[in-house]
Order: C-alpha cells, then structure tokens, then sequence
C-alpha cells in the first residue's frame, strides 16, 4: 500500500494517459469465464478478474460488485487492500475488479472526472469501458439488474462517483473511498438516484479533505461531495449521526464518525458519510470494514421499473 500512497501523490504532478479502448475479446476466441473461484479474463485488453461463489447459482440471480483501483495501482494490489473475496464467498455476490488503462509511464488510471487522472496525452471512455463491462458479465452469469454495485479507492473512487452520474440506470449504489465527485456540477446529471457512501479520511495527504487541485484542477471538498450528493438524490439536508465504527487497526477505537441521510431521498436511495478520523490516504483497515461496507451495498437496490 505504501507504493499506491507514493504513486497518488505522484497525480499531483504529471500523468500521460493510453489510448481508448473497448471492451470485447482482443482475440477471436471469446473468454473463458470461471463458474466458481477466482479467474482472470481480458476484456478490451485489459485483464478483469472475476471471483465466483461457490454459492452462485445460475438460476437465482445474484449481486455484482465491480471494484476500482487506485492510479498506479491495480486490481490485484486493490483486493489486498478491500479483502472483499471473503465476503463475496459469505454474501453470495459475483465480485469483478478490473484493471485501468497503462500510460506511458507503465501506471494504470482510470479517466474519471475533470480532476482525476487522464491530465496529460490521449482520454480513454473508461465510463462507456465500464458501463459495457457491467453489460458484458451480466450477459455471462446471472446478475440481479436492480443490485449492481461499486466501489473505489482513490482514482477509482472518482471513477465511481463518475459512474454513478453516467449510468445511474445500471448502479444501485456506490462506495468511494477517498476519492471525490466532479468540480463542475454540470457535468454530473444522474438520471435516477444513486446511494452514495463517501469515506473520507481527515488526515488524508493525497486527496485533502478539505478540497484540493490535482495538476492545477480543482476537485471538492468531503463536506461538499456529500452536499451535492444528497441534492442529486434529492434528499433532506439534516442527516441523523450513528454510532463510530471501529474500522482502521492503527487509530482508536470507533475513530470512524457515520451521518445517514434518508429523509426525503428519492426512490428508496440513501446517502452516508464515514469520516476516518485521523486517516490516511491508504488508511489501515481493519477486518471491519469489509463487511461493513458490503452491508451498505446489499442493503440498497434499484426501484423496480
């Protein structure tokens, strides 16, 4: 983790970006998707490991959680971090993690928002590369539409904020940890709600809690994050604190403040604040946090249409 903490504040002063692509088999051959465990497929190009339970059942529709690396990062290193293949053994969900794009350097991004992290060279549609990432798995196993899910640190946390605003019609909620939506509000015009759980660290010395600008463009602030959130969702802005949440080893315990809002959130959505007080950009979670987040993702679906 040391080197993803390295490499993100490495985005603060150059990143060169690799060319678009799609996804779709490189080759002829279609791919071979695994039926259970844990495989790793190329789609576009680009490596995508899927893990399967032992409980998926092809005649029972289960959730998908597409998870997001950090820039330099990748998605091996990612599931080091998020250990969610436990819980996608224990839950019953079909757990994909994804690579990025390369840039000239060798590093891997996502090109999410204004601020983060194509900054330099060509613009991969990384939103449309997902969205028909997302297509392409349900059209392999069977995926429950109305609980498809994301979650991403850094990088891929403004990628899933980007998602969220892109495709709201495919993702029944996000987590972002550490990340931050897009500066412009204009360009965020979700077409549905999207449950939003922002994680923030205070300490965070990448993306600063408080607002900050990557290679000179601006990104919001944690506080302001949740704000447009709760008016894309179209919720109350009086929010309700619940108990501290023992999730990062090396802080005191409960050191994560929890605000939910519900009142007034359209179609069933929700929005949730943790604050990791204290916390790092790569902050040490503990084996909390993978359940606790999970429990927010499955607890949240689509309306029905």
């Amino acid at each position: 983790m040391a080197r993803a903490v390295t490499a993100v504040v490495a985005v603060m002063v150059t990143a060169a970006c690799g060319a678009a692509d799609r996804p779709g088999p490189s080759s002829g051959s279609p791919p071979v998707w695994p039926a259970s465990g844990t495989g790793t497929v190329e789609i576009g190009g680009r490596p995508v490991t899927v893990h399967v339970p032992d409980s998926y059942d092809p005649a029972r529709p289960a959730p998908l959680v597409l998870a997001l690396h950090g820039y330099t990062s990748d998605a091996p290193e990612l599931e080091t971090f998020l250990r969610l293949t436990p819980e996608s053994d224990r839950r019953g969900f079909v757990y994909v993690y994804p690579d990025g794009s390369t840039d000239d350097r060798g590093d891997r991004f996502w090109n999410a928002t204004d601020a983060c992290c194509a900054l330099s060279g060509a613009k991969p549609d990384d939103s449309r590369y997902l969205s028909d990432l997302i297509s392409t798995v349900q059209g392999s196993y069977r995926i429950d539409r109305a609980r498809v899910y994301l979650i991403g640190h850094s990088n891929g946390a403004f990628m899933a904020f980007r998602m969220a605003c892109d495709h709201a019609d495919q993702i029944a909620a996000i987590v972002a940890v550490n990340g931050a939506t897009w500066n412009d509000p204009a360009r965020c015009r979700p077409s549905e709600p999207v449950s939003v759980l922002a994680v923030h660290s205070t300490d965070d010395e990448a993306i600063a809690f408080t607002g900050g600008a990557i290679d000179g463009v601006a990104y919001p602030s944690a506080a302001t994050t949740v704000t447009r959130w709760l008016g894309y969702d179209r919720c109350a802005s009086a929010g309700r604190d619940a108990p501290g949440l023992d999730l990062v080893t090396d802080l005191p315990a409960a050191e994560t403040s929890v605000r939910t809002y519900r009142q007034g959130c359209a179609g069933g959505s929700s929005v949730q604040q943790w604050t990791i007080n204290g916390g790092t950009h790569v902050p040490h979670l503990g084996p909390a946090f993978a359940p606790a987040v999970t429990d927010f993702l499955l607890s949240q679906a689509e309306p029905a249409r």
